[in-house]
């Protein structure tokens, strides 16, 4: 499913897009699907990064292992790993 809308954008970014898209053999839509696509992405990798952050960030949960799951950790790898 699409969904059609309209954007406002500079001139010299239209024109720049333009030559990229025929650049890449794709049509201005399936760029700007892309470029949105890419953004939307990168923001939500952000978000979650932001989510962790406050988490395990200053004054949050300690993410360390405890000594016993340290040990049992190192025991589950093969002993070239040691």
């Amino acid at each position: 499913m699409f969904m059609k809308t309209a954007v406002s954008i500079p001139d010299r970014v239209f024109e720049s897009a333009e030559k990229l898209a025929a650049r890449m053999g794709v049509s201005r839509s399936q760029l700007y699907a892309k470029a949105l696509a890419s953004l939307v992405e990168k923001h939500r990798e952000d978000l979650i990064t932001a989510e962790l952050n406050q988490i395990y960030g200053p004054g949050g949960e300690d993410s360390s292992l405890g000594r016993e799951a340290t040990v049992l950790q190192i025991r589950s790898l093969p002993r070239e790993k040691w």
